[in-house]
This record gives structure tokens, sequence and C-alpha cells, in this order.
């Protein structure tokens, strides 16, 4: 019987690491924010801090799939990192009518799915 419950929370685990995930974006866009506003930051500079906002956030929720994970923390990592590539992706899909740049898509998976195992191998 714990195995069927291990199993059915898995999705809800995933979502609370997703939520996790994005909490700790929005709290680092916002001090991104406040950084552009007061210092003047240039393009380059919002750029890197876009990028350690998603490396960050994905370790985050990465660390918390390999807790609850126990087992393969790693791959909870880097399916943590997946989601939220898909959804970033989903949501820029969405607001812009464009896939983006391809380049810079296929740059953001890599640094989110990256992050997320780092994450899960660090739990």
């Amino acid at each position: 019987m714990e195995q069927i419950m291990g199993k059915v929370s898995r999705p809800l685990q995933m979502m609370k690491a997703l939520l996790l995930s994005y909490g700790v974006t929005g709290i680092l866009l916002l001090g991104l924010a406040f950084l552009l506003y007061k210092m003047g930051l240039g393009e380059s500079q919002v750029n890197l801090g876009i990028m350690v906002t998603y490396i960050v956030s994905c370790l985050a929720g990465g660390f918390y799939m390999g807790r609850k994970g126990k087992t393969r923390r790693f791959l909870w990592g880097m399916s943590l990192g997946l989601g939220y590539a898909v959804l970033l992706w989903a949501v820029t899909c969405f607001t812009e009518r464009s896939g983006g740049d391809l380049k810079e898509t296929i740059l953001m998976f890599f640094i989110c799915i990256l992050g997320g195992a780092l994450g899960g191998m660090l739990s």
C-alpha cells in the first residue's frame, strides 16, 4: 500500500517543487528589477541575471525533488528542470506568439535541466 501511495504523490510533489521554483523565480526577478532600476544595468548584465535566476530556481526545485524522491535524485531534479523549462517555454510562446530564438530556447532548456539535476545531486 505504501508503494502505491508513494507513486500517487509524485505528481503532487512535482507540482509543489514547480511552485517552489517559480516562487524563487519571482523573488529573484523582483530583485533583478530593483537592481535594474537603481543601477541601470545593461542588457548583457540583465541576461546574465536571468540565467542565474533559472539556475538558482531549478536548483531549489531539484533539491526539493531530490529530498522527496529518495532514489535517482538527479533524475528527479532533471525532470523538475525539464518541467520548469517546458512551462516557461509555453508561457513565452503564448505571450510572444512565437517560440523565440531557437538558440536561446535550447540554452534555456539546457540550463534548467542542468540546474535541476545539480539540485537533485546536492540533496
